[in-house]
């Protein structure tokens, strides 16, 4: 048998090339290089945390935190990428939730804790003017208007969230996008009397340039009220990844209250005073700058930790980047368990709410309350 004729030689030139992709490109999509130094002190003695997933919305990926042996800071390294952290923070259609999880993060969020906040400004006069930061659906500035109902209370949020809060009148401005954008920060600055950053620094890719912006919406003499998670929280070392306030991915940076107050002191503010707040309570106790840190318990420490375990030791739930979905035996198994766990969850939830005014002065304490008023000058 004679061999068939070769095929003629095409030109390179004709021939359609496929790009060349390299291997680790998807990854560098959702994750910034990892950094062997710290980002807040430099220090290159840095020790693991953690390595967790995604155990709240079950979303895919692995998230790392480590800290700096030399100031503390903890942080996600290698941190996501502005598309990763865009993909974390919306909620997919057919994404799961775990409503007992939901729950427990609302307690952070509870009336009696916002106004405790709000109260802690008390001393300081009624200000004429006040900027929430990340106040997401300005539910904050309603609460605090029951304190300061002549206060003119503004927003801002990544999210249209806070166009919402101000057709329900909750705020009176309404600033959609990252206060450290220029654009924003000419329409706000040197306009408010009080600029609030609660539970916001710990979801910001740049904490000292949140600071400075926050600094710079105030007029001389403003305070700035931030309150944020402690990673010095022994709950951290005694959870590991289901102590709920590291909550990966969407957490990037945990600051030790020394380098916040160290921080501020560098920009020129004096730190008035730390509050010693009881979750829900009215009572307070002030601190000077030089003086022990003295915390605030945020009371879902072991409720979180209940409703993680949970969900972990249930067959995991349905969503839309599964290549394989669960069986209709496993989703209703685990909606029908997750509802038989419930009670568990509620008792721990209880056993946070009658522990939290012990907690807060002991190194479980989870969060804490700064008070900072800009120079004059």
């Amino acid at each position: 048998m004679s061999e068939p004729d070769a095929p003629a030689a095409v030109p390179s030139s004709a021939v359609p090339r496929t790009p060349v992709v390299p291997a680790q490109q998807a990854s560098v999509r959702v994750h910034e290089p990892r950094r062997e130094d710290c980002p807040w002190c430099g220090s290159t003695r840095l020790r693991n945390r953690l390595r967790t997933g995604d155990l709240r919305r079950h979303r895919p990926g692995r998230f790392t935190v480590d800290a700096c042996r030399e100031c503390g800071h903890t942080f996600q390294n290698p941190r996501l990428t502005a598309e990763g952290l865009a993909f974390h923070r919306r909620t997919p259609r057919g994404a799961p939730r775990d409503t007992v999880t939901d729950h427990v993060l609302a307690l952070r969020d509870a009336p009696r804790r916002r106004r405790a906040t709000a109260r802690a400004m008390l001393r300081f006069g009624e200000p004429e003017s006040w900027l929430d930061v990340g106040t997401g659906h300005g539910r904050f500035p309603d609460t605090a208007r029951e304190f300061f109902p002549y206060t003119a209370f503004d927003g801002t949020d990544l999210t249209a969230r806070v166009e919402r809060a101000r057709i329900l009148g909750r705020v009176e401005e309404a600033h959609i996008g990252a206060l450290t954008d220029p654009k924003l920060l000419a329409r706000v600055a040197a306009r408010y009397d009080v600029v609030s950053l609660l539970h916001h620094l710990e979801h910001t890719t740049d904490p000292r340039a949140e600071l400075r912006a926050a600094l710079d919406c105030l007029r001389p003499g403003g305070h700035l009220l931030v309150e944020t998670l402690d990673p010095r929280c022994a709950f951290a070392a005694l959870f590991g990844n289901r102590w709920l306030s590291y909550d990966q991915p969407r957490r990037l940076h945990l600051l030790p209250p020394r380098n916040l107050r160290a921080e501020l002191e560098a920009l020129g503010c004096a730190i008035v005073t730390t509050r010693s707040v009881a979750a829900g309570s009215g009572t307070s106790r002030s601190a000077t700058a030089k003086s022990r840190h003295r915390a605030l318990y945020v009371p879902y420490d072991l409720a979180g930790a209940a409703a993680l375990a949970l969900s972990q030791a249930l067959p995991a739930p349905d969503a839309p980047w599964r290549a394989i979905p669960p069986t209709p035996f496993q989703q209703q198994a685990r909606a029908v368990l997750l509802r038989a766990g419930a009670p568990l969850v509620a008792v721990a939830a209880l056993t946070d709410l009658v522990l939290a005014p012990v907690l807060r002065h002991t190194p479980f304490a989870n969060a804490y309350r700064i008070i900072a008023r800009k120079p004059t000058d």
